[in-house]
């Protein structure tokens, strides 16, 4: 038997009625209601039946359908505590979708979905879209893709390149985790109630080895937020934050051959990664 579509308005605003809900400004809640955008969210990802899919955010379970209907099995994290029991409701029926009570940046993913590959698909939180993104790609997770809604902002950063007002430490991190695309430009007339920002969704592969050498990444990704913590400094300024020494600084920028003078912003990866192994020699 075919279940009403989620994603349909009318049945979006009957599901808040008939639960009590309001969308949480708190929280980020803004409601999918465009059965287009779920369907090419679902496609980007390349679901496949049998694909493990974490979703995170699944609200009252639009997208969660989507992939569910595609063959999907879905682990949903929920971080709104009156969820759960809605979803149990909204994707009654559906047998490979498992909902999770949670904070996705406390929960432990790894016993959550195991050492088998999978892929994340989610509809971010706008205010917290960065410190997940950042933190399901330092784990190492065994994911082989990542397809989110963002913000169309913070989606223009992602696939910034050196030399941009939008280039910068998360432009630098999801480039060296993954080859990030902008996949689809979303309106806020998709959403109840509507963002007050447009949207993206993003489409990033998990890289198997970055594109460049890094010996420690921690150590490599310290200087890139140093090189941008004061964006209008020059470098050699702005990697005083790190503690060292000026004279190993500036050898390290030599042996990099970086001028001193040039901003964090103009850095490219290979540069980034050449200073990090030029400062961990000293």
């Amino acid at each position: 038997m075919l279940k009403p579509k989620i994603s349909d308005p009318g049945v979006t605003r009957h599901i808040l009625k008939a639960f009590d809900l309001h969308a949480s400004k708190r929280l980020g809640q803004n409601f999918l209601i465009h059965g287009g955008t779920v369907e090419a969210i679902v496609e980007t990802a390349d679901i496949c039946p049998g694909d493990r899919v974490l979703e995170i955010g699944p609200g009252i379970g639009t997208l969660t359908q989507g992939l569910a209907e595609a063959g999907a099995s879905v682990t949903a994290v929920e971080l709104d505590k009156k969820l759960p029991a809605v979803l149990a409701e909204t994707l009654s029926g559906y047998d490979r979708v498992r909902i999770v009570g949670g904070d996705i940046l406390k929960t432990d993913i790894p016993a959550l979905m195991g050492e088998e590959p999978f892929k994340v698909v989610a509809n971010l939180p706008y205010y917290i879209t960065t410190p997940i993104l950042l933190t399901l790609l330092e784990r190492r997770l065994p994911i082989t893709r990542i397809v989110t809604m963002v913000q169309r902002e913070v989606a223009e950063r992602m696939i910034a390149l050196p030399g941009g007002r939008d280039y910068g430490a998360l432009s630098v991190a999801v480039q060296y985790y993954t080859e990030p695309r902008l996949a689809i430009e979303v309106s806020p007339r998709c959403f109840l109630p509507p963002p007050a920002v447009e949207s993206a969704v993003m489409d990033c592969v998990v890289r198997k080895t970055p594109p460049v050498a890094v010996e420690d990444e921690k150590h490599f990704f310290r200087v890139v937020r140093a090189a941008f913590g004061q964006r209008r400094k020059t470098i050699g300024n702005a990697l005083k934050s790190l503690g060292l020494p000026r004279d190993i600084l500036q050898g390290a920028l030599s042996k990099a051959g970086i001028d001193p003078l040039r901003r964090g912003e103009t850095l490219s990866l290979s540069e980034f990664a050449a200073l990090a192994g030029a400062l961990t020699e000293k």
